[in-house]
């Protein structure tokens, strides 16, 4: 398995230069920024370019809250990763999207990629950040795929704007869409990792009323007050300042699973919060908080956990949530020099800041996270 990563920006082109590898066995992903929807300026013609000159090859992409290569972040431009498999084969499938069918274009995805061949190892999947039940989406990828697949990737994001996101279909930049690419082969050594590095704040709380990603009562008393007792001043600038304190959720079902919820919006009137995954009823909930050390170390955590066995260089793909870029501030680069340093030194780091990570909480399936720095490390090894 070959790797070139690459940034393209309007005043020094490609650097490095992209390598001619277009064939059925290179997949191409890249990252830009929301305003790519629009079709014109000279990244959308820089992006139609490497598109162009990859007409058999596995194209995706998504916009982004800020584009990761190694240890950095950049807006603006593009960022290209180009993969060239030795034995391993590709299929892409891609699908609208809305939030309310959200679970059932997973399925679809996860079937479709799943009928191309028993040997499917990993599915990487790219979605709208905003028209998405992304813990749906989640849950229909992996019943989809079956078991022994593993299912990681992202929601798209827009910066800190959350008003459009695109995903690359048929090369063009395409709002509420999902894409997903199947990597098959006996060769393909895949392994993800989650972690977050928030500490539990408050006492443990029931979820008596939520509909889906909204949630209406906690412990029978109206969510946002509750809340809102929390936060104090903060709750002031609602829903902006929740980015500090996210809600832990662990359902009856599956006990063994923290899972973090990043609120989207608050309804004054109903009283009621809207979060980026579901809150089912019934399950317990915690506030949370952290601090930037402890963000940090979190992103170290999460690539050693993810660590293959010794072997050749990986590609490790990134996915933090853009609440802990807005919270880390000019010490982003720090969760990235935390991830690159628990690396070999010949491995490469690329991904992107996002609406939310896909990856699974436990030992089996996939799920929606949010505020967690996700790695999928992936390599090659010739049989």
């Amino acid at each position: 398995m070959d790797v070139v990563t690459a940034r393209w920006t309007a005043r020094n082109g490609w650097s490095p230069r992209l390598p001619d590898w277009d064939g059925l066995s290179t997949l191409l992903l890249v990252l830009g920024d929301s305003d790519l929807l629009d079709g014109t300026g000279d990244a959308s013609a820089a992006l139609r370019e490497v598109v162009d000159a990859h007409p058999r090859s596995v194209v995706v992409g998504c916009s982004t809250a800020g584009q990761v290569v190694g240890a950095e972040v950049a807006d603006g431009g593009l960022t290209a990763c180009v993969v060239r498999f030795a034995t391993s084969r590709l299929a892409l499938e891609a699908s609208a999207v809305t939030a309310a069918g959200s679970a059932e274009v997973g399925r679809e995805l996860g079937q479709r990629l799943r009928s191309r061949g028993d040997d499917l190892a990993w599915v990487l999947v790219l979605a709208d950040g905003l028209d998405v039940n992304g813990s749906a989406l989640a849950g229909g990828l992996a019943g989809g795929a079956g078991d022994g697949v593993l299912v990681t990737g992202g929601l798209a994001g827009d910066g800190d704007r959350f008003e459009r996101t695109w995903v690359l279909v048929d090369g063009r930049p395409v709002a509420a869409s999902a894409t997903a690419v199947g990597v098959y082969g006996a060769d393909v050594q895949v392994r993800a990792s989650s972690r977050g590095g928030w500490s539990p704040l408050g006492p443990q709380r029931s979820v008596t009323r939520a509909e889906g990603s909204l949630l209406l009562e906690l412990d029978g008393r109206p969510a946002l007050d509750l809340y809102r007792e929390y936060l104090g001043d903060r709750a002031q600038g609602l829903p902006g300042t929740a980015l500090l304190f996210p809600l832990q959720v662990r359902t009856p079902q599956r006990p063994d699973r923290d899972l973090v919820r990043t609120v989207l919006g608050v309804d004054d009137a109903a009283r009621s919060m809207t979060f980026a995954g579901d809150v089912p009823e019934g399950s317990v909930a915690q506030l949370m908080r952290t601090t930037t050390g402890d963000l940090v170390d979190a992103a170290g955590d999460a690539a050693a956990a993810a660590a293959l066995p010794a072997g050749p260089p990986v590609l490790a793909l990134a996915v933090s949530c853009v609440g802990r870029r807005l919270l880390l501030g000019r010490r982003t680069e720090d969760e990235l020099d935390a991830v690159v340093d628990r690396l070999g030194g010949d491995d490469q780091v690329v991904g992107f800041y996002s609406y939310g990570e896909l990856s699974p909480a436990g030992s089996t399936g996939c799920d929606l996270h949010n505020q967690t720095m996700t790695l999928t490390l992936l390599r090659e090894a010739a049989s």
